[in-house]
């Protein structure tokens, strides 16, 4: 994989998503926060579902604090590990609040000191709540970058590093929301939909399929 392929391949992905983003729903950078530390080994639609009556309710650390963990497990019981998140958030939002003034934190190491945060999570709110070209590694892209051959590695953290390097400075901002969409939808685990994928020809994967 060279450097002219892979501007081609983010032109082309952008051509196609020009303004691509979470599939999360969020209003506040707060809101984002608690909706990823909820998605862990759950799907974005069952957050979303859960988030929907949550966030009417409580949508700010004092509140969710204000409702008690019993509170807050009722609207989250539907998630998967709701019991550990529940915990989770309820230290977050104190976190939020004895720290940082209610405010989410625009630093990596700020975020990565709230319970139930790690990298990943950090690295999604930098990039969609504040506009920071991070790369947040999850099995989508963790995949898309080996399949490919975008960015191959054999851990997280080297997939992560190496996309910072290597993708083009100009798709830095989007690259990850392009190559979660791209992993969730046709870069597919199982199966992958070669037939209907529009970097086929620029893919180095050798057991490409014929699945549109």
């Amino acid at each position: 994989m060279n450097a002219e392929k892979r501007r081609q391949i983010f032109t082309r992905l952008r051509e196609q998503n020009p303004n691509p983003t979470t599939e999360l729903n969020y209003d506040t950078p707060f809101e984002l926060l608690i909706a990823v530390i909820l998605s862990a080994q759950a799907t974005d639609v069952g957050v979303n579902k859960a988030t929907a009556k949550l966030f009417p309710v409580a949508n700010t650390p004092q509140a969710i604090l204000d409702l008690g963990l019993e509170g807050l497990k009722s609207y989250i019981k539907t998630i998967g590990l709701y019991n550990s998140k529940a915990e989770n958030v309820i230290k977050t939002c104190r976190a939020l609040i004895d720290e940082h003034g209610g405010e989410v934190p625009r630093t990596r190491e700020a975020l990565e000191k709230l319970p139930g945060v790690g990298r990943k999570t950090a690295n999604v709110v930098l990039n969609t709540a504040f506009g920071q070209p991070t790369m947040a590694v999850d099995t989508h892209i963790f995949r898309v970058s080996n399949r490919t051959r975008i960015a191959p590695g054999k851990t997280v953290l080297e997939v992560e590093k190496k996309l910072l390097r290597f993708v083009p400075k100009e798709f830095l901002q989007d690259a990850h929301h392009w190559l979660i969409l791209h992993g969730r939808y046709v870069c597919t685990a199982r199966k992958p939909r070669c037939g209907a994928c529009i970097i086929e020809d620029l893919c180095e994967y050798k057991d490409k399929t014929e699945y549109a």
